[in-house]
């Protein structure tokens, strides 16, 4: 806002005059004194006296005169000096108006103006300029670099917005990435879905980023699983070869107990003993890696033969102590399954106890099923080790890399009570030791039915030596099971000359019952090779006809799953 100057004050004749005034009186002064004094001299020296009075006055006339024109031309510079100083003040003045102006309302415009949208160019004409030109240069550059941090902050604040956005976004991408989508690809991988599968199937995350990490995350776990599959399957169609010579090799022990006498008793259930050992490991192993076990039953095996199969199985067979208060039978599709849970868990009271303390093994029945309670007399197990007890027999982590070292039994617990859908739980023994307790669901016990009259043995069996080796489960299902009607015999071979065994039977004495009847058919040497080379054809295609008609027909199941005469199991 330009603010008008004084004008400067002129100086008048009357100062002038007033200037000039003292000189000409002292000078009229001295004139008079001149004269008074030339009178008063004699007259022969008036002259002298005249002339020298004269020069004098003259001397004084022109010092007043000079330094009165001095004084005035000092007064004049003074004025000026006043007058600039005066005009300086107002000068100064103005710009301090004009600043406060600029800077309480100029300035503040403009910015409202920039920060509203406006360009430079437009703010400043807008805007009344300073009168001042360094003002307008600073109100013109203080304009342009407003302008410029505006457009700055403008495009700060729209970049942390977008960034603020994806943020939420990737937050939202990865937490249902982590919570909903990977759990989900990992159970469809497992379950045996393929790579491409799951993605086609997949709800894509919005960022590339992700998408680019979860589909390399699928094909990688996709692989990797693919490589754990065919290793299980590997790993367990070796071990059911194994499964398959341990049963054939029990089998033989078996039937060799039967044919020779008490000299070699003793021997051959040590090794007996030792090979049910051994399919004790293989049919841990074998269902660690998705397998089954080795011996499958079609019908119902009474609750001692199970706690006396299960006993059979592990070293310590000694120590153990059965008290079965119960007539109930399991189901012919648990019993291996119930006999194994029982024998690994024996197995582990036995060794984590003293080697000259007994293991007990009570078993009661109660409305909610079976409770069979094993209890040692070792150490109690300390908190940490009882929490990772209860989480390997609950059956919920199946990753064979959780395992630690050769303790596998509490994870095949785990599988085979999460299969059954058992209980297995454990807690502090009276006996000082660790207790366990294992609930068998009613669904499977047997129905009981009335006992059908006991038959007669068809063989006697060797006398037996005083071993205390209890029977296994599979010798004692020769006979007729408790509460289990007998059946009869069924046919020694089929139509097309397979050796058929009865249940309980192992193949091993199937096929001496038959070579045995061979001899009593008769014929000369080369009817015998030839009804042999007839034979062997025959049992071929039998075999074939019969593996065709049990794969053809549903819901049929053989009788043992497992063979006992060495051949694989499928």
């Amino acid at each position: 806002m330009p603010v008008p100057a004084r004008p400067s004050p002129r100086r008048t004749p009357t100062s002038r005059r007033s200037t000039l005034a003292v000189p000409l009186a002292v000078l009229v002064v001295a004139g008079a004194a001149v004269g008074a004094v030339t009178a008063a001299a004699p007259q022969a020296a008036r002259t002298w006296v005249l002339v020298a009075l004269l020069v004098s006055w003259l001397c004084v006339a022109a010092s007043l005169i000079t330094a009165a024109l001095l004084q005035q031309r000092a007064r004049g510079a003074v004025e000026a000096a006043q007058g600039e100083s005066l005009a300086l003040q107002q000068q100064l003045t103005q710009r301090g108006a004009e600043a406060a102006h600029l800077v309480n309302v100029t300035l503040p415009s403009v910015s409202k103006r920039l920060r509203d949208g406006a360009g430079a160019e437009e703010a400043l004409a807008a805007t009344a300029p300073p009168a001042d030109h360094q003002l307008r240069q600073v109100l013109e550059a203080f304009t342009a670099e407003l302008d410029d941090a505006v457009r700055r902050e403008a495009s700060a604040v729209a970049t942390a917005q977008d960034t603020a956005r994806r943020i939420a976004r990737t937050d939202r991408d990865l937490d249902e990435l982590a919570t909903a989508t990977l759990p989900a690809v990992v159970a469809a991988l497992r379950e045996g879905s393929t790579a491409d599968a799951v993605l086609s199937g997949l709800d894509h995350p919005d960022d590339a980023h992700l998408r680019t990490l979860t589909e390399s995350f699928v094909r990688e776990l996709a692989t990797s699983e693919r490589r754990a599959a065919a290793a299980q399957a590997a790993s367990a169609k070796a071990l059911s070869r194994v499964q398959a010579k341990s049963v054939s090799m029990l089998a033989d022990l078996r039937d060799m107990q039967d044919r020779h006498g008490e000299e070699v008793f003793g021997d051959l259930l040590r090794l007996d003993h030792n090979t049910s050992q051994l399919g004790l490991l293989t049919d841990r192993l074998a269902l660690l890696m998705g397998g089954r076990a080795s011996r499958a039953w079609n019908k119902p095996i009474v609750m001692e033969s199970i706690l006396r199969g299960a006993v059979g199985r592990i070293a310590a067979y000694q120590r153990v102590r059965l008290h079965c208060a119960t007539n109930a039978a399991i189901a012919g599709f648990a019993a291996e399954g119930v006999m194994h849970l029982l024998a690994e868990l024996m197995d582990n009271a036995a060794n984590f106890s003293p080697p000259i303390d007994e293991v007990h093994v009570y078993v009661e029945e109660r409305s909610a099923g079976i409770v069979v309670t094993i209890e040692d007399s070792g150490l109690k197990m300390a908190d940490a080790a009882m929490r990772r007890a209860e989480a390997a027999v609950s059956g919920h982590d199946t990753d064979l890399a959780s395992l630690q070292g050769t303790r596998l039994g509490l994870a095949v617990v785990g599988r085979l009570a999460a299969k059954y859908r058992m209980s297995v739980n454990f807690r502090p023994s009276s006996r000082g030791g660790t207790g366990v307790v294992v609930l068998l669901p009613p669904q499977l016990l047997a129905q009981q039915r009335d006992p059908a009259p006991q038959q007669p043995p068809a063989r006697h069996a060797a006398p037996a030596a005083p071993v205390t080796a209890p029977d296994p489960a599979a010798r004692a299902s020769d006979d007729t099971t408790p509460g289990i009607p007998a059946q009869a015999d069924p046919p020694s071979a089929t139509p097309g000359g397979l050796p058929v065994r009865a249940p309980g039977r192992t193949m091993a004495s199937a096929e001496r019952d038959r070579k045995d009847r061979a001899p009593a058919e008769g014929g000369t040497p080369a009817e015998e090779s030839a009804r042999a080379a007839r034979d062997a054809g025959a049992q071929f295609g039998a075999f074939h006809r019969s593996r065709r008609a049990r794969d053809e027909t549903p819901g049929t199941s053989p009788e043992v799953p497992h063979q006992t005469d060495g051949s694989p199991a499928e």
